[in-house]
């Protein structure tokens, strides 16, 4: 067979980034088998947009020597485990991949997606697998949402088949999978609160009728880039943050005016400029046209400042459990020297503090650890320390030069490309007590797992929480000890 060809699969299994995995003899997809292969031995085809227990056509995209990946075009027979979905652009938008999924089952196959990492690909055994922690909320559970503008719509199949004359030239929604530059115009998200839905139509609705352009990746001109709306579970705060090309006061103001009277909910409205090419909803600088310029919320005890391009944990809810279970795991009596690597806006650093001595927390980013400190200020932490360091080359030359004492605890919390071999040397050198990794990529988790292994460190026990429902995201906590 070749790629394009439609094949007729079962799907048996549920792999690694939400893919359902069939099997069949590899004589029947590949026609260069060498003279050592068996017509007959099982062959693995990932195949997107598929579960367990469903009967599928599916296209095939891609053939190699071991596995072949392929995209379900027709349910011949549905999985048990499907539902009825929500929302109306699913299938289309890339935001819930997996809502027709039960949401029970989803946690099911996270956890032993997060098992077959760990003991196949990575494979440890002898350690601990504790039960995953379900999101609280399955819908309206994200605290921020980024929309985008655009002057390619993405035209739905029943957009199409309507007939209808549809504006083609401006959008504001999310974007299409694999498509960067267009963008599917929504109208609801059940990803957000319900507010996000009616300021999301009412920018849409006020730019269009002022005739006000998105921006061009092509031609780098018009006026609209993004849309990001940031709300606070355990407050009313409520932030609308515009990007645009440029600085446009008098629009701005009008703007703000009318989304004011309409929403009055909203506690701060901010413009952020972005001139360069690249499509980043960041500004090259910011002015805030109505409120602070921030919002605030809470991650248990613990209160954070939150600005328009500050990161913070997208699931407040889940967020706590997240710390709690990473500082459960680290099993803190109060006397410990803790060291918090990728520390962004403190708020780990933070949340461990009332159980540890002294905190130093480690990050890269500038802006991120300048938004650490005034956290800092807002909850009197005055054992956490933050400083700027490179975790792509060394940060030990920072622990010398300030003299810092070494730690027991280590905690970990990479971007999902996991961590860089120098800082992992970093960490090993000195010689912590216990690591606690918390990772949002259970792959590269492993990966960097595996390499402490080798330097004397033993993993003890690993809990899976889920931050992202109707998503194949997942994230993972684990336990490691000197041996």
């Amino acid at each position: 067979m070749k790629k394009g060809d439609i094949i007729e699969l079962e799907i048996e299994k549920y792999a690694f980034e939400g893919r359902g995995i069939a099997k069949v003899p590899v004589g029947i997809i590949r026609s260069d088998l060498g003279k050592e292969e068996d017509p007959n031995q099982n062959y693995v085809v990932f195949v997107d947009g598929s579960y367990p227990g469903d009967k599928v056509k599916a296209e095939l995209k891609k053939i190699k020597k071991s596995f072949a990946e392929a995209k379900a075009v027709k349910i011949i027979s549905p999985s048990n485990f499907r539902i009825k979905v929500r929302c109306k652009y699913f299938g289309e938008c890339g935001g819930c991949k997996q809502q027709d999924l039960d949401y029970a089952q989803q946690v099911k196959f996270k956890q032993q997606q997060v098992e077959d990492i760990f003991t196949k690909l990575g494979g440890f055994t002898d350690f601990v697998i504790e039960e995953i922690i379900p999101s609280e909320k399955v819908f309206f559970y994200r605290n921020k949402m980024e929309f985008s503008f655009s002057d390619k719509r993405w035209l739905t199949q029943k957009e199409i088949r309507s007939g209808v004359d549809i504006q083609k030239d401006f959008a504001l929604g999310l974007h299409v999978p694999e498509v960067y530059d267009k963008v599917l115009d929504i109208d609801e998200c059940f990803l957000q609160s319900e507010l996000c839905n009616r300021i999301l139509n009412f920018t849409k609705e006020f730019f269009k009728r002022k005739k006000i352009t998105p921006y061009s990746t092509k031609t780098h001109s018009g006026f609209l880039r993004n849309l990001v709306i940031k709300t606070s579970h355990h407050t009313n705060d409520l932030m609308v943050n515009l990007v645009t090309l440029n600085d446009d006061e008098n629009l701005m103001k009008s703007y703000s005016g009318e989304l004011l009277r309409q929403i009055p909910e909203i506690t701060t409205i901010i413009n952020n400029i972005n001139q360069k090419k690249s499509s980043i909803a960041t500004g090259d600088y910011e002015k805030i046209i109505f409120g602070s310029g921030f919002i605030f919320d809470l991650i248990g005890n613990y209160k954070f400042r939150i600005s328009a391009n500050s990161f913070f944990q997208t699931n407040t809810l889940q967020a706590e459990k997240l710390y709690q279970t990473a500082l459960d795991f680290a099993e803190l009596n109060g006397k410990e020297i803790i060291y918090d690597l990728y520390s962004g806006a403190g708020t780990i650093s933070i949340f461990v503090s009332g159980k540890s001595q002294e905190v130093y927390a480690f990050e890269t980013v500038e802006s991120a650890v300048n938004d650490a400190e005034e956290n800092k200020k807002i909850n009197n932490a005055v054992n956490v320390h933050f400083f700027s360091a490179d975790l792509y080359k060394s940060f030990l030359p920072i622990v010398d030069t300030n003299n810092l004492p070494l730690p027991d605890v280590i905690i970990l919390d990479p971007p999902r490309s996991g961590m860089h071999a120098n800082t992992i040397d970093d960490v090993i050198k000195l010689k912590p007590k216990k690591i606690v990794y918390v990772s949002c990529n259970p792959a590269t988790q492993v990966r960097d797992i595996k390499i402490f292994g080798n330097s004397g460190y033993k993993l003890i026990k690993i809990r899976p929480v889920d931050m992202f429902p109707h998503t194949y995201h997942i994230e993972n906590v684990a336990l490691l000890e000197a041996s």
